[in-house]
């Protein structure tokens, strides 16, 4: 069993919820993005769930668990809630953020305090779990040093009635507990853009506009697999936030930049940080070739992946005949390198070579 506690960092003080916070844990619950991450809570959220919550709360610790109200400067600024041990000695974190306190470290600073005085308790292990779409929750995880462990599919249900992935963390008392940042920082100002085409991530909207691209005969003979139903584009529409704030791929939707119409896509997959080494990808629906959009695309990402990340090698794949490519790589600065002898599987069931391209940080463009 935890034993009751007050806790400071900083600022903030973690201390036991009290009927002072109803009309602040009110206004919070019954936030648009709470409501959105903890579809559990009743909406709409009154008064008096939050003074049900103080019960709750108060069980939580007679049970073996722990909850917070996070105070910052002495105003409520969010919640923290703690799991009782399981058999093993684990425990589950959660918490919520005040609209107000957002954008200001408070979840960060919190679970790190909370986490270490779990530690001091003899907890060995503390688990989190966050939405794949809920960034700043993956952002939190990742700050307060804790590991992705994995994900589960279609684990939680959402207010809409979809069902969404959970991205799980842990962190032992045995780990040094250093902040993870990303290998690939977010685009700053949410884009790139020369005038021409704009770079934004991929959306579900996208998800239509993308399926028939890859739908048309002229990208299907290149592609990699069949192609996949709008559910499956949608889920990875939905992922494109998780990907990138984890430092596993960037995708995103090329754009005429005059218009805003979806063009294309280009992405940047298989990001290995000790080789220091990724590789780029891309396709543009039919009706926007011919106008140079593409290699402005690849110029783009390529160019703000050598400026803000330490990869030193991007490399490309296609296939030997796909000559459309090979110059939109020749114009975006990239050298052959070698072909790798029947690679792919064409749809005919022959295989075809792949022509290996790099560009090099040591020899811009």
């Amino acid at each position: 069993m935890l034993p009751r506690a007050v806790l400071s960092t900083g600022s903030l003080v973690l201390r036991a919820p009290e009927e002072a916070d109803v009309e602040a844990m009110t206004a919070t619950c019954g936030d648009p993005v709470t409501a959105r991450f903890l579809p559990v809570l009743p909406a709409p959220y009154t008064e008096q769930d939050a003074r049900d919550h103080l019960a709750v709360a108060a069980r939580t610790w007679e049970e073996g668990g722990a909850e917070f109200t996070v105070a910052e400067n002495g105003a409520y600024a969010g919640a923290l809630r703690v799991s009782p041990p399981d058999r093993w000695g684990a425990v589950e974190i959660g918490y919520l953020v005040a609209p107000w306190a957002r954008g200001k470290g408070v979840a960060t600073a919190a679970v790190r305090a909370v986490t270490q005085w779990l530690f001091d308790q003899g907890v060995h292990r503390v688990e989190l779990a966050a939405e794949a779409e809920n960034l700043a929750s993956l952002r939190v995880a990742l700050k307060a040093g804790f590991r992705e462990e994995g994900r589960r599919r279609d684990a939680r249900e959402t207010r809409d009635g979809r069902l969404t992935d959970l991205v799980l963390f842990g962190r032992l008392a045995l780990d040094a507990g250093e902040e993870t940042p990303s290998y690939l920082p977010p685009f700053e100002g949410g884009e790139l853009t020369d005038g021409v085409v704009r770079l934004t991530p991929m959306e579900v909207g996208d998800a239509g506009d993308f399926q028939r691209m890859m739908a048309e005969p002229s990208t299907a003979a290149y592609a990699v697999g069949p192609v996949a139903t709008l559910e499956e584009i949608e889920r990875r529409c939905r992922n494109t936030g998780y990907w990138w704030v984890t430092g596993q791929r960037i995708e995103l939707a090329i754009r005429d930049a005059a218009s805003g119409a979806f063009a294309g896509h280009v992405q940047l997959m298989q990001v290995v940080p000790l080789m220091g080494q990724a590789m780029v990808g891309y396709s543009l629906l039919e009706e926007f070739r011919g106008r140079g959009l593409m290699t402005r695309a690849v110029r783009l990402l390529v160019d703000w992946a050598f400026a803000h990340t330490p990869l030193h090698r991007i490399t490309a794949g296609t296939n030997a005949s796909n000559e459309a490519s090979h110059a939109v790589l020749r114009r975006a600065g990239f050298e052959q390198e070698c072909v790798h002898r029947e690679l792919f599987l064409t749809g005919d069931g022959t295989r075809a070579d792949d022509v290996h391209w790099v560009r090099l940080r040591s020899r811009p463009a």
